[in-house]
């Protein structure tokens, strides 16, 4: 069942979800076994068909689940989720295989895909991985095509991001070091 507040991107919108350039969460499942990690390297790529890129390292479990699925959700989390965004990027599944359930990560499916989603976040996209060997296994660089995408109504509503009117608990988290992020800001518009 899909969390209140959970409504579909069109696609040729969904670029628009990691333009800010937010922390995301990675989320992956094979054969039967999912995790989620935290990654600050990633970022819109294409429009139309909508493309991501994220960097995952060659030591994470979320990698090895994504390269044996073809599948990934990068999901944004929020100010209120901090603390565990950076348990997910500190903790790693292949020393504390227990670590979602011991950082009590609440997750719902992915309507349509066999793929985990974290729930509270502001937005969601489904990808499917776009193999490119070279540039995974030199610069642990992964590309991949944006296939569904939801987002938090109470932020993201016809194709823009709502912060404004929004509860400051829902603005998107930005990674600068240490486990420091800055929240997004106030909206400053030129037109």
């Amino acid at each position: 069942m899909s969390p209140e507040h959970f409504t579909p991107v069109p696609l040729d919108k969904a670029y628009r979800l990691l333009n800010h350039g937010p922390t995301v969460l990675v989320s992956a499942r094979h054969e039967g076994e999912h995790n989620v990690m935290a990654a600050a390297w990633a970022c819109a790529l294409d429009f139309a068909p909508p493309k991501v890129t994220v960097v995952l390292d060659k030591a994470t479990r979320t990698r090895v689940l994504v390269e044996g699925s073809g599948l990934l959700a990068l999901q944004l989390p929020t100010a209120g989720q901090a603390a565990m965004t950076v348990a997910l990027g500190t903790d790693s599944a292949m020393t504390m295989p227990d670590k979602l359930l011991r950082h009590q990560v609440a997750l719902f499916e992915a309507p349509g895909f066999d793929l985990p989603l974290v729930e509270g976040c502001a937005a969601w996209l489904v990808c499917k991985l776009i193999p490119e060997p070279h540039n995974q296994q030199t610069y642990d660089l992964f590309i991949a095509e944006v296939v569904a995408a939801w987002a938090d109504e109470r932020v993201f509503r016809d194709g823009h991001w709502e912060f404004d009117s929004a509860p400051a608990e829902l603005r998107t988290l930005h990674y600068v070091a240490g486990g420091q992020f800055f929240a997004i800001g106030e909206s400053i518009s030129v037109k």
